[in-house]
């Protein structure tokens, strides 16, 4: 049993991230020439993946967190679990230490003003299983966030046969069920895996679902996707998509049982879609928040203007963010301010967590009145809430209330 009572256990894939210090000015077409040799800066070593970014992220905002997580017995699991135990020793007590197997790794590319590239090797996050997460290490935790399935074989195979049983056993023990994705690599195993269907099989444990836009429309619509990703700049298929298309994916989300969507949008924020306030009951009394502010909301806030050093775990820190917010029992609109509040300051420094600060920080920076960045849409039907500084959308329930 570890000594620490948690508000929320984050589970699932963990690497140890090396990110070369990239210099400025130079386009990933111009930069990454065969033969060439490119002068860099520094490096930066530190924890990666979902338990790392987003679980850290949360011990840093001041929620009492868990962490559940797999490393091999070599010398990148030992800098793991050595860079943990430096955040607090007992941050490191729930993760698992596989006997032969190889810790994962991730070389991040991260061109100033380019989002980034991952040279990504899974190591032992491909033999997690349901069974490490053991029922007694949920006990006392409200919330129960679960990150990476895509790049975790055991993970997605069968149709997700294993990830289906973890967050059913999860929901069993009467935890608030969290996932987050990421993107599968279209050649590897993860990209012969039917998508929809593993999500129409999970989503119905789920309670909030935390994707970013690309990963759903790649799993729910892959080849209208792969159409515009042909067709995008330097892959940026966002430009490219209407609010309508957005709107679709998330309802299509909603239908498969999970009652919070979070369309994570990189630097056009992020969009909130929920369900009926009967499914938001159904969590409300854990989460302490009150089910009707919730319910049929359609939200899409922008991002906060900052000094960008590298989106390194930009959208696990707006997650984190995210589910910080929930767990103090806020409203929709001071959540989804307090998600992309907290990825702000993620990408303000190389890695992806040194730039996070308390969440009582992170709230003085918004009170003060911090400058938004623009998103280049007309949002036609959508309604400013000048308060808020969000967009409501047009199935948003205060809309048709006569907001």
């Amino acid at each position: 049993m570890t000594s620490i009572q948690p508000e929320i256990v984050v589970a699932g894939h963990i690497c140890l991230d090396v990110i070369p210090d990239l210099p400025e000015g130079k386009t990933p077409t111009q930069f990454f020439i065969p033969g060439r040799l490119n002068e860099v800066g520094g490096v930066t070593i530190s924890t990666g993946g979902a338990v790392s970014n987003t679980g850290l992220g949360l011990h840093r905002l001041g929620v009492s967190t868990r962490l559940i997580g797999k490393v091999g017995d070599d010398e990148f699991g030992r800098v793991i679990l050595d860079l943990l135990r430096k955040m607090d020793p007992v941050l490191a007590e729930g993760m698992i230490v596989a006997p032969g197997e190889d810790s994962s790794y991730s070389i991040v590319l991260n061109l100033p003003g380019v989002d980034r590239i991952f040279l990504h090797y899974p190591g032992a996050n491909h033999t997690s299983q349901s069974e490490d997460v053991q029922c007694y290490r949920l006990q006392g935790a409200r919330m129960f966030h679960f990150g990476y399935p895509p790049i975790m074989k055991e993970m997605f195979r069968d149709n997700g046969e294993q990830l289906v049983d973890l967050m059913r056993k999860v929901k069993t023990q009467g935890l608030v069920t969290s996932l987050d994705m990421a993107m599968p690599d279209a050649n590897s195993a993860a990209g012969q895996v039917d998508w929809h269907a593993l999500l129409r099989a999970s989503l119905a444990y789920v309670d909030i679902f935390l994707p970013s836009f690309e990963e759903t429309m790649f799993m729910l619509k892959r080849d209208l996707y792969e159409q515009l990703l042909h067709q995008s700049v330097e892959g940026h298929v966002l430009s490219l998509v209407s609010e309508k298309m957005i709107q679709e994916l998330a309802e299509s989300l909603l239908e498969m049982g999970c009652p919070i969507i979070g369309l994570k949008l990189g630097d056009s924020g992020l969009y909130l879609r929920t369900g009926t306030e009967s499914k938001i009951k159904q969590i409300s009394d854990l989460l302490r928040i009150q089910s009707d502010l919730w319910a049929n909301r359609e939200l899409w806030v922008p991002c906060y203007k900052t000094r960008v050093a590298g989106t390194t775990g930009a959208g696990d820190s707006t997650i984190a963010g995210f589910l910080a917010g929930l767990l103090r029992g806020l409203p929709p609109e001071k959540v989804l301010n307090s998600a992309v509040a907290v990825g702000a300051c993620c990408v303000e420094r190389m890695d992806s967590l040194s730039g996070l600060l308390h969440w009582d920080k992170v709230q003085k920076r918004i009170a003060d009145g911090w400058e938004r960045l623009p998103i280049n849409r007309k949002f036609l039907g959508w309604v400013w809430d000048k308060e808020h500084q969000l967009w409501i959308g047009p199935n948003d329930s205060t809309v048709n209330k006569g907001f």
